[in-house]
């Protein structure tokens, strides 16, 4: 029942992240002289410093928020999984290499090697895009490259789960049959072990959408992430951040974004932990 409700909630929030900003009367842009009015019939949420609608602009921004958490997870998940699989396969010191190098990457702040990969990289993507038939992808390099920087950083923690879950489902019985019948290893991989692992997946999926959510957010309130003219809930809430002052306090700036994004990233955190309790 839990999960279901956690479901319900999640799918709310998400379709109204995707319908909200279409069937909104006001667009994401529009800019009006209701600078930094209070929330009201016409603005249910407030206006924000240039006098743009913000609950537009939150739904709008949950998209964005979104779509990184799920790239980001996915692309997490792809490595991680190919990862352990390969390393508990294997197992011998082709196992014990591929597990110093995660010890290695764990010991490494990940926060801080996006952080380089996005200052190093985000004007030569940009540079290398443009002049190229994908170079109207050149404006988003940014996005692109927290997609790839937050998913390749949170690999690791499934990579040890997925790998420990091999190194005993291999010696079972119908692994030893595959071997006897000659199938190929990645065959053994992707059609006989993966699928007894998904479960285990299925649950770390919901615990990294919402860490790679949070350091996107953490990101753009650094001024690091997604730049404008999208936006997410972490420049919101930088936005908000930044309009708190002992003259002029526009609360429902701040509010409103801090709320759904903690709303959104508890609601996938207990959702995670109610699919994982029938694992204990």
């Amino acid at each position: 029942m839990k999960v279901r409700l956690l479901l319900l909630t999640l799918g709310l929030i998400v379709a109204a992240s995707l319908v909200g900003p279409v069937v909104s009367p006001h667009t994401v842009s529009e800019v009006s002289t209701a600078r930094l009015a209070p929330p009201s019939l016409h603005h249910l949420l407030g206006t924000d410093l240039h006098g743009r609608d913000l609950l537009t602009r939150l739904l709008y921004g949950g998209r964005i928020s979104l779509l990184v958490g799920f790239v980001g997870a996915s692309v997490s998940l792809f490595v991680g999984v190919t990862y352990g699989l390969i390393a508990g396969y294997w197992g011998g010191r082709a196992d014990e290499a591929m597990m110093r190098l995660v010890d290695i990457l764990y010991a490494l702040p990940r926060i801080v090697l996006v952080i380089v990969l996005i200052t190093l990289f985000d004007l030569k993507l940009k540079t290398l895009l443009d002049g190229t038939f994908l170079s109207s992808l050149a404006p988003h390099a940014r996005l692109l490259l927290l997609f790839v920087g937050l998913g390749l950083v949170e690999w690791l923690t499934l990579a040890r789960i997925v790998r420990t879950q091999v190194l005993s489902i291999k010696e079972r019985p119908f692994v030893l049959s595959a071997r006897l019948m000659g199938q190929s290893t990645p065959t053994i991989l992707f059609r006989q072990i993966l699928p007894q692992v998904f479960p285990i997946v299925l649950t770390y999926l919901t615990l990294a959408l919402p860490a790679v959510i949070l350091e996107e957010s953490f990101l753009s309130f650094l001024g690091l992430g997604v730049q404008a003219p999208l936006a997410s809930w972490g420049t919101l809430l930088a936005d908000g951040a930044a309009l708190l002052n002992p003259i002029e306090t526009p609360w429902w700036c701040t509010l409103f974004p801090a709320l759904l994004l903690t709303s959104t990233l508890l609601i996938l955190n207990f959702l995670g932990d109610q699919l994982r309790q029938p694992q204990k």
